[in-house]
């Protein structure tokens, strides 16, 4: 029984974190239909700034994460002018965006190489395990998601609560239609561009603790299962993601619990459910129709 209650809470734990990384890239799909491929390799850059603060700076690792927001906001505004107003002229937006992201993440891998080797790299452990029910959990595991929490809070405040991000909705919900009430469309990808590379970086220190260190290739399996994530929670959908994560989390921890030798395998099992049983994800009615 403690060994379930062990797996359930650091399902959930990890899930956050998760939710966390999956949030910005499937708010880009929702508004512009992009597919960023080097939304891992921007969790892995936010993650070396990190390290860089840590090491040579001698910041506590956690504060990179405010840090990191502002030269996140201007890289992002940066990428997002060289790249992004081509590709919305593009006829097909997905696969345009797919290798064009495909060469940024190739880019960005070969920048960290240069930079930092090839190397694993680790952040100091934050502090004593912490209690949860009588069991000890890593401080570094209970400490990002109680950042994913406000994070996502944010997010849900973002979305929900300001003009922009009801913007925001009405053109994941049809672009048209938005352009004829009056959105500026521009204003709103720009906006959703910046806030998902920014919400990439500062989960970077996070996924330095959450995976144990990071290397320049740690981005791609980073951006599969934040892909995974967004599916499960239906593309489209970023408030789902969260959901998406919580459940992908379980089900990882369950399974190193209960069944290590099939860890890698059923959460991909239960991303091949969810797309046969309900293709559209769990929270699928809120998916942007083409």
């Amino acid at each position: 029984m403690r060994l379930f209650e062990y797996a359930l809470v650091s399902g959930v734990l990890y899930g956050l974190f998760y939710g966390f990384i999956g949030v910005g890239l499937n708010l880009l799909f929702g508004v512009m239909r992009l597919v960023n491929l080097a939304h891992g390799d921007l969790v892995v850059w936010g993650g070396y700034l990190a390290y860089s603060l840590t090491t040579s700076a001698h910041v506590n690792a956690l504060w990179a994460i405010p840090l990191s927001i502002p030269l996140a906001l201007v890289g992002g505004l940066i990428l997002y002018l060289i790249t992004v107003p081509r590709l919305r002229r593009s006829e097909d937006t997905e696969t345009s965006s797919l290798i064009l992201f495909f060469g940024v993440s190739q880019v960005l891998v070969a920048l960290a190489t240069m930079k930092y080797g090839t190397n694993q790299v680790t952040l100091p452990e934050l502090g004593n395990p912490v209690m949860i029910f009588g069991q000890p959990y890593a401080a570094s595991l209970v400490a990002s998601a109680a950042l994913a929490v406000p994070a996502l809070a944010l997010f849900y405040y973002y979305l929900y609560r300001t003009r922009l991000g009801l913007a925001t909705r009405a053109v994941m919900a049809n672009e048209e239609e938005a352009i004829a009430s009056g959105v500026r469309v521009r204003r709103v990808a720009t906006s959703a561009f910046v806030i998902g590379v920014a919400f990439a970086a500062a989960a970077g220190p996070l996924a330095t603790y959450m995976l144990g260190g990071i290397n320049p290739t740690t981005g791609g399996g980073l951006t599969i299962t934040a892909f995974t994530i967004i599916i499960i929670g239906s593309l489209g959908n970023p408030l789902g993601t969260a959901a998406g994560g919580i459940l992908y989390g379980l089900a990882s921890s369950l399974t190193q619990a209960y069944a290590a030798p099939w860890t890698g395998l059923v959460p991909y099992a239960l991303l091949l459910a969810v797309v046969l049983l309900r293709p559209s994800g769990l929270f699928g009615r809120r998916v942007r129709v083409a």
